[in-house]
């Protein structure tokens, strides 16, 4: 057998093994890919969240009932498009009130308000999980 022909055989050789290395390894890590993707992806929903926040300032701090005022904030870590909420607390609990406003490119918002609830109204702006500070408009 000639030098040639002996190692073209010990390259084919080689080569086999090789591809079936990585064909075996690529199987092993496939079946370890959805656990670890799960994981990740659940890390990178909280890591996002954690990351989002809104803020948000009325124009005014006092208006007569049913006066037009505006809240206007900034937005990080939401998409554009995505819509902010007004809440108002009512009796302990938060109540979404219908008032909404599409999150610009730049992440600012204005949301145009009329509050008929006399007294101090306190009020956060929201977009699931991520809220604004809770701010405070009286109504006279």
């Amino acid at each position: 057998m000639s030098v040639i022909k002996r190692d073209t055989l010990r390259i084919t050789a080689v080569s086999a093994i090789s591809a079936a290395c990585v064909a075996l390894a690529g199987t092993t890590a496939m079946a370890a890919t959805p656990a670890t993707h799960a994981t990740h992806t659940a890390s990178a929903t909280q890591k996002a969240a954690a990351k989002a926040s809104i803020t948000a300032k009325p124009s005014v701090n006092s208006v007569k009932a049913w006066q037009l005022f505006r809240v206007t904030g900034k937005t990080t870590g939401l998409k554009a498009g995505s819509k902010v909420t007004l809440q108002q607390k009512q009796r302990g609990k938060w109540v979404t009130l219908p008032a909404s406003a599409p999150v610009s490119r730049n992440g600012a918002y204005s949301l145009g308000i009329k509050l008929g609830l006399k007294g101090k109204n306190d009020l956060r702006i929201i977009n699931g999980e991520t809220a604004s500070v809770v701010f405070n408009v009286t109504v006279r």
